[in-house]
Protein backbone atom coordinates (compact mmCIF):
# COMPACT_ATOMS: atom_id res chain seq x y z
CA UNK A 1 0.00 0.00 0.00
CA UNK A 2 1.56 3.30 -1.07
CA UNK A 3 1.09 6.75 0.40
CA UNK A 4 1.26 10.06 -1.44
CA UNK A 5 4.25 11.28 0.55
CA UNK A 6 7.32 10.96 -1.69
CA UNK A 7 10.30 9.19 -0.18
CA UNK A 8 12.49 10.16 -3.13
CA UNK A 9 11.78 13.38 -5.00
CA UNK A 10 13.96 14.57 -7.86
CA UNK A 11 13.51 17.72 -9.88
CA UNK A 12 15.14 18.52 -13.24
CA UNK A 13 18.04 16.15 -12.61
CA UNK A 14 20.89 16.01 -15.10
CA UNK A 15 23.95 13.77 -15.10
CA UNK A 16 26.30 14.59 -17.94
CA UNK A 17 29.62 12.85 -18.52
CA UNK A 18 32.34 14.92 -20.16
CA UNK A 19 35.17 17.39 -19.64
CA UNK A 20 33.28 20.22 -17.94
CA UNK A 21 29.63 19.18 -17.74
CA UNK A 22 28.41 22.04 -15.51
CA UNK A 23 29.74 24.71 -17.86
CA UNK A 24 28.48 22.82 -20.91
CA UNK A 25 24.97 22.46 -19.47
CA UNK A 26 24.84 26.13 -18.48
CA UNK A 27 25.60 27.19 -22.05
CA UNK A 28 23.69 24.43 -23.83
CA UNK A 29 20.86 25.40 -26.14
CA UNK A 30 17.47 24.28 -24.86
CA UNK A 31 16.14 21.14 -26.50
CA UNK A 32 19.52 19.80 -27.58
CA UNK A 33 19.12 16.08 -28.29
CA UNK A 34 21.10 13.16 -26.88
CA UNK A 35 22.87 12.62 -30.21
CA UNK A 36 23.68 16.33 -30.58
CA UNK A 37 25.18 16.36 -27.09
CA UNK A 38 27.24 13.28 -27.96
CA UNK A 39 28.56 15.04 -31.06
CA UNK A 40 29.71 17.81 -28.69
CA UNK A 41 31.72 15.22 -26.71
CA UNK A 42 29.25 14.74 -23.84
CA UNK A 43 27.07 11.81 -22.77
CA UNK A 44 23.77 12.58 -21.06
CA UNK A 45 23.34 9.72 -18.60
CA UNK A 46 20.26 11.44 -17.13
CA UNK A 47 18.38 14.20 -18.95
CA UNK A 48 16.12 16.57 -17.05
CA UNK A 49 14.35 13.91 -14.97
CA UNK A 50 11.57 14.93 -12.58
CA UNK A 51 10.08 12.08 -10.57
CA UNK A 52 8.51 11.26 -7.19
CA UNK A 53 8.70 7.81 -5.61
CA UNK A 54 6.15 7.21 -2.87
CA UNK A 55 6.41 5.31 0.40
CA UNK A 56 5.71 1.61 -0.05
CA UNK A 57 5.75 1.86 -3.85
CA UNK A 58 7.57 -0.49 -6.20
CA UNK A 59 8.80 1.64 -9.09
CA UNK A 60 10.35 -0.33 -11.94
CA UNK A 61 12.75 1.58 -14.18
CA UNK A 62 13.27 -0.04 -17.55
CA UNK A 63 14.78 0.59 -20.93
CA UNK A 64 17.40 -0.77 -23.29
CA UNK A 65 21.09 -0.90 -22.43
CA UNK A 66 22.51 2.61 -22.21
CA UNK A 67 19.11 4.23 -21.59
CA UNK A 68 20.21 5.65 -18.21
CA UNK A 69 18.47 3.27 -15.79
CA UNK A 70 21.44 2.48 -13.56
CA UNK A 71 22.81 6.01 -13.79
CA UNK A 72 19.54 7.46 -12.50
CA UNK A 73 19.37 5.05 -9.56
CA UNK A 74 22.97 5.82 -8.65
CA UNK A 75 22.00 9.47 -8.59
CA UNK A 76 19.22 8.67 -6.08
CA UNK A 77 21.84 7.43 -3.62
CA UNK A 78 24.49 9.94 -4.77
CA UNK A 79 26.83 7.23 -5.93
CA UNK A 80 26.93 9.58 -8.91
CA UNK A 81 27.20 13.32 -8.29
CA UNK A 82 24.55 15.01 -10.41
CA UNK A 83 25.37 17.82 -12.84
CA UNK A 84 22.24 19.83 -12.05
CA UNK A 85 18.90 19.52 -10.32
CA UNK A 86 17.68 18.56 -6.87
CA UNK A 87 17.17 15.21 -5.10
CA UNK A 88 15.48 14.86 -1.72
CA UNK A 89 15.39 11.59 0.24
CA UNK A 90 12.92 11.63 3.13
CA UNK A 91 12.90 15.43 2.93
CA UNK A 92 16.70 15.76 3.06
CA UNK A 93 18.61 17.36 0.18
CA UNK A 94 21.25 14.70 -0.53
CA UNK A 95 23.03 16.88 -3.12
CA UNK A 96 24.27 19.24 -0.40
CA UNK A 97 24.59 16.57 2.30
CA UNK A 98 28.00 16.18 3.96
CA UNK A 99 29.86 12.93 3.28
CA UNK A 100 29.50 11.68 6.84
CA UNK A 101 25.71 12.21 6.81
CA UNK A 102 25.45 10.63 3.36
CA UNK A 103 27.28 7.51 4.54
CA UNK A 104 24.92 7.25 7.52
CA UNK A 105 21.91 7.64 5.24
CA UNK A 106 23.12 4.83 2.98
CA UNK A 107 23.98 2.56 5.91
CA UNK A 108 20.74 3.04 7.77
CA UNK A 109 18.08 3.67 5.13
CA UNK A 110 19.23 2.16 1.84
CA UNK A 111 19.67 -1.44 0.76
CA UNK A 112 21.21 -2.35 -2.60
CA UNK A 113 21.18 -5.56 -4.64
CA UNK A 114 22.98 -5.86 -7.95
CA UNK A 115 23.13 -8.34 -10.81
CA UNK A 116 26.47 -9.68 -9.58
CA UNK A 117 25.86 -11.29 -6.22
CA UNK A 118 29.14 -10.00 -4.74
CA UNK A 119 29.22 -12.65 -2.01
CA UNK A 120 32.39 -13.19 -0.01
CA UNK A 121 33.51 -16.70 -1.09
CA UNK A 122 35.27 -17.64 2.14
CA UNK A 123 32.38 -16.63 4.39
CA UNK A 124 29.32 -18.73 5.15
CA UNK A 125 25.78 -17.66 4.30
CA UNK A 126 25.36 -16.46 7.88
CA UNK A 127 28.56 -14.43 7.82
CA UNK A 128 27.79 -12.96 4.41
CA UNK A 129 24.37 -11.78 5.57
CA UNK A 130 25.78 -10.40 8.83
CA UNK A 131 28.63 -8.57 7.07
CA UNK A 132 26.95 -5.13 6.69
CA UNK A 133 25.98 -5.27 10.37
CA UNK A 134 29.59 -6.05 11.24
CA UNK A 135 30.68 -3.01 9.21
CA UNK A 136 28.16 -0.97 11.16
CA UNK A 137 29.83 -2.09 14.39
CA UNK A 138 26.84 -4.02 15.69
CA UNK A 139 27.27 -6.49 18.54
CA UNK A 140 28.12 -10.04 17.40
CA UNK A 141 25.12 -11.64 19.11
CA UNK A 142 22.69 -9.04 17.75
CA UNK A 143 23.97 -9.26 14.21
CA UNK A 144 23.77 -13.07 14.30
CA UNK A 145 20.16 -12.92 15.47
CA UNK A 146 19.22 -10.44 12.76
CA UNK A 147 21.05 -12.47 10.09
CA UNK A 148 19.22 -15.65 11.11
CA UNK A 149 15.93 -13.78 10.95
CA UNK A 150 16.37 -12.58 7.35
CA UNK A 151 17.87 -15.90 6.21
CA UNK A 152 14.63 -17.52 7.31
CA UNK A 153 12.66 -14.76 5.61
CA UNK A 154 14.21 -15.51 2.19
CA UNK A 155 13.77 -19.27 2.56
CA UNK A 156 17.36 -20.32 3.29
CA UNK A 157 16.85 -21.67 6.80
CA UNK A 158 19.12 -24.70 7.28
CA UNK A 159 21.81 -23.37 4.93
CA UNK A 160 23.37 -20.88 7.33
CA UNK A 161 26.74 -22.67 7.33
CA UNK A 162 26.92 -23.25 3.57
CA UNK A 163 29.51 -21.41 1.51
CA UNK A 164 28.49 -19.57 -1.69
CA UNK A 165 30.04 -22.27 -3.91
CA UNK A 166 27.65 -24.81 -2.36
CA UNK A 167 24.56 -22.85 -3.41
CA UNK A 168 22.64 -22.58 -6.68
CA UNK A 169 22.44 -19.25 -8.52
CA UNK A 170 18.97 -18.57 -7.15
CA UNK A 171 20.10 -19.37 -3.60
CA UNK A 172 23.10 -17.07 -3.97
CA UNK A 173 20.80 -14.28 -5.08
CA UNK A 174 18.64 -14.91 -2.01
CA UNK A 175 21.75 -14.44 0.13
CA UNK A 176 22.34 -11.10 -1.60
CA UNK A 177 18.75 -10.08 -0.92
CA UNK A 178 19.00 -11.21 2.72
CA UNK A 179 22.23 -9.25 3.17
CA UNK A 180 20.60 -6.06 1.90
CA UNK A 181 17.56 -6.65 4.13
CA UNK A 182 19.69 -7.23 7.22
CA UNK A 183 20.12 -3.49 7.78
CA UNK A 184 16.32 -3.04 7.63
CA UNK A 185 16.41 -0.43 4.85
CA UNK A 186 13.50 1.90 4.22
CA UNK A 187 14.52 2.19 0.56
CA UNK A 188 15.63 -0.77 -1.53
CA UNK A 189 17.52 -0.39 -4.83
CA UNK A 190 17.72 -3.48 -7.06
CA UNK A 191 19.71 -3.26 -10.29
CA UNK A 192 18.71 -6.14 -12.60
CA UNK A 193 19.04 -8.62 -9.71
CA UNK A 194 17.54 -11.59 -11.58
CA UNK A 195 18.91 -11.10 -15.10
CA UNK A 196 21.76 -13.62 -14.67
CA UNK A 197 19.38 -16.37 -13.54
CA UNK A 198 17.80 -19.16 -15.59
CA UNK A 199 14.15 -18.44 -16.57
CA UNK A 200 12.61 -20.89 -14.08
CA UNK A 201 14.76 -19.65 -11.21
CA UNK A 202 14.07 -16.08 -12.26
CA UNK A 203 10.31 -16.72 -12.05
CA UNK A 204 10.76 -18.25 -8.59
CA UNK A 205 12.76 -15.23 -7.45
CA UNK A 206 10.05 -12.88 -8.74
CA UNK A 207 7.48 -14.86 -6.73
CA UNK A 208 9.71 -14.65 -3.68
CA UNK A 209 10.26 -10.96 -4.20
CA UNK A 210 6.52 -10.26 -4.44
CA UNK A 211 6.01 -12.25 -1.24
CA UNK A 212 8.66 -10.24 0.56
CA UNK A 213 7.19 -6.95 -0.64
CA UNK A 214 3.72 -7.98 0.54
CA UNK A 215 5.25 -8.82 3.92
CA UNK A 216 7.63 -5.86 4.33
CA UNK A 217 6.11 -2.98 2.33
CA UNK A 218 9.46 -1.44 1.37
CA UNK A 219 9.93 1.50 -0.99
CA UNK A 220 11.59 -0.19 -3.95
CA UNK A 221 13.32 0.99 -7.11
CA UNK A 222 13.83 -2.03 -9.37
CA UNK A 223 15.80 -1.87 -12.61
CA UNK A 224 15.14 -4.29 -15.46
CA UNK A 225 15.28 -4.43 -19.25
CA UNK A 226 12.57 -7.14 -19.28
CA UNK A 227 9.10 -5.67 -19.91
CA UNK A 228 7.33 -8.85 -18.75
CA UNK A 229 9.20 -8.64 -15.45
CA UNK A 230 8.29 -4.97 -15.12
CA UNK A 231 4.61 -5.67 -15.76
CA UNK A 232 4.61 -8.43 -13.15
CA UNK A 233 6.32 -6.53 -10.36
CA UNK A 234 5.57 -2.83 -10.72
CA UNK A 235 3.14 -0.43 -9.12
CA UNK A 236 4.44 2.03 -11.72
CA UNK A 237 6.88 1.70 -14.60
CA UNK A 238 9.25 4.43 -15.77
CA UNK A 239 10.50 3.77 -19.32
CA UNK A 240 13.76 5.49 -20.19
CA UNK A 241 15.43 6.37 -23.49
CA UNK A 242 18.63 8.35 -23.96
CA UNK A 243 18.68 9.41 -20.31
CA UNK A 244 15.11 10.77 -20.26
CA UNK A 245 11.87 9.27 -18.96
CA UNK A 246 9.50 8.68 -21.87
CA UNK A 247 6.56 7.68 -19.67
CA UNK A 248 5.95 6.88 -16.00
CA UNK A 249 2.61 5.28 -15.19
CA UNK A 250 0.89 2.11 -14.01
CA UNK A 251 1.34 -1.04 -16.11
CA UNK A 252 -2.34 -0.86 -17.16
CA UNK A 253 -2.04 2.70 -18.44
CA UNK A 254 1.25 2.12 -20.23
CA UNK A 255 -0.22 -0.85 -22.08
CA UNK A 256 -3.51 0.90 -22.85
CA UNK A 257 -2.17 4.38 -23.54
CA UNK A 258 1.54 4.44 -24.53
CA UNK A 259 2.65 8.07 -24.52
CA UNK A 260 5.27 7.91 -27.29
CA UNK A 261 6.11 5.74 -30.30
CA UNK A 262 9.09 4.40 -28.34
CA UNK A 263 6.87 3.22 -25.46
CA UNK A 264 4.41 1.76 -27.96
CA UNK A 265 7.17 -0.48 -29.32
CA UNK A 266 7.57 -2.00 -25.85
CA UNK A 267 3.85 -2.71 -25.58
CA UNK A 268 2.89 -3.86 -29.09
CA UNK A 269 3.60 -7.56 -28.45
CA UNK A 270 2.06 -7.61 -24.98
CA UNK A 271 -1.25 -9.39 -24.50
CA UNK A 272 -3.19 -6.50 -22.99
CA UNK A 273 -5.84 -8.71 -21.42
CA UNK A 274 -3.34 -10.23 -18.98
CA UNK A 275 -2.18 -6.79 -17.82
CA UNK A 276 -5.33 -4.65 -17.75
CA UNK A 277 -7.52 -4.95 -14.65
CA UNK A 278 -11.27 -4.46 -14.40
CA UNK A 279 -10.84 -1.46 -12.10
CA UNK A 280 -9.01 0.43 -14.84
CA UNK A 281 -11.92 0.11 -17.26
CA UNK A 282 -14.52 0.97 -14.60
CA UNK A 283 -16.24 4.35 -14.87
CA UNK A 284 -17.84 6.10 -11.89
CA UNK A 285 -21.33 5.03 -10.86
CA UNK A 286 -23.81 7.64 -12.03
CA UNK A 287 -27.21 6.68 -10.66
CA UNK A 288 -28.19 3.31 -12.16
CA UNK A 289 -26.30 0.19 -11.02
CA UNK A 290 -26.66 -2.94 -13.19
CA UNK A 291 -28.21 -5.92 -11.48
CA UNK A 292 -26.36 -9.16 -10.85
CA UNK A 293 -23.09 -10.32 -9.37
CA UNK A 294 -20.29 -7.71 -9.58
CA UNK A 295 -16.93 -8.56 -11.03
CA UNK A 296 -13.68 -8.27 -9.10
CA UNK A 297 -11.83 -4.99 -9.52
CA UNK A 298 -8.45 -6.72 -9.15
CA UNK A 299 -9.13 -9.37 -11.81
CA UNK A 300 -7.44 -9.05 -15.19
CA UNK A 301 -9.55 -9.07 -18.33
CA UNK A 302 -7.96 -12.42 -19.21
CA UNK A 303 -9.10 -13.88 -15.89
CA UNK A 304 -12.61 -12.64 -16.66
CA UNK A 305 -12.58 -13.94 -20.25
CA UNK A 306 -15.10 -16.77 -19.87
CA UNK A 307 -17.49 -14.58 -17.90
CA UNK A 308 -17.25 -11.75 -20.45
CA UNK A 309 -17.93 -14.06 -23.39
CA UNK A 310 -20.95 -15.66 -21.70
CA UNK A 311 -22.30 -12.44 -20.17
CA UNK A 312 -25.56 -10.91 -21.46
CA UNK A 313 -25.35 -7.58 -19.62
CA UNK A 314 -23.87 -4.62 -21.51
CA UNK A 315 -22.63 -3.03 -18.27
CA UNK A 316 -21.09 -4.84 -15.32
CA UNK A 317 -20.76 -3.56 -11.74
CA UNK A 318 -17.19 -3.67 -10.40
CA UNK A 319 -16.46 -4.26 -6.70
CA UNK A 320 -13.29 -4.09 -4.65
CA UNK A 321 -12.05 -6.91 -2.42
CA UNK A 322 -14.33 -5.69 0.39
CA UNK A 323 -17.37 -6.05 -1.85
CA UNK A 324 -17.86 -2.29 -2.24
CA UNK A 325 -18.96 -1.11 -5.67
CA UNK A 326 -16.36 1.18 -7.24
CA UNK A 327 -17.70 1.61 -10.77
CA UNK A 328 -19.27 0.14 -13.88
CA UNK A 329 -17.39 -1.57 -16.72
CA UNK A 330 -18.61 -1.61 -20.31
CA UNK A 331 -18.58 -5.23 -21.52
CA UNK A 332 -17.77 -4.32 -25.12
CA UNK A 333 -14.76 -2.25 -24.07
CA UNK A 334 -13.50 -5.20 -22.04
CA UNK A 335 -14.05 -7.56 -24.99
CA UNK A 336 -12.09 -5.18 -27.23
CA UNK A 337 -9.15 -5.51 -24.84
CA UNK A 338 -9.59 -9.29 -24.68
CA UNK A 339 -9.80 -9.74 -28.44
CA UNK A 340 -7.10 -7.25 -29.30
CA UNK A 341 -9.29 -4.64 -30.97
CA UNK A 342 -8.32 -1.75 -28.70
Amino acid sequence: MTSQQPVISCRNVWKIFGANPERYLAGMAKGRTFDEMRSDGYIAGVRDVTLDIHRGEMLVIMGLSGSGKSTLVRCFSRLHEITAGKIDVDGQDIVTMKDKDLIELRRNKMGMVFQSFGLLPHRTVLDNVAFPLEMRGQDRHDRRERALEVIKLVGLEGREEYFPRELSGGQQQRVGIARSLAIEPDIWFLDEPFSALDPLIRREMQDEFLRLQELLGKTIVFITHDFDEALRLADRIAIMKDGAIEQCDTPDQIVLHPATPYVKKFTEDIEKSRVVHARVLATPINGHVPEGEPIRAGATILQLARQLVNETRDELPVANKNGELIGIMNRQEALDVLLGDS
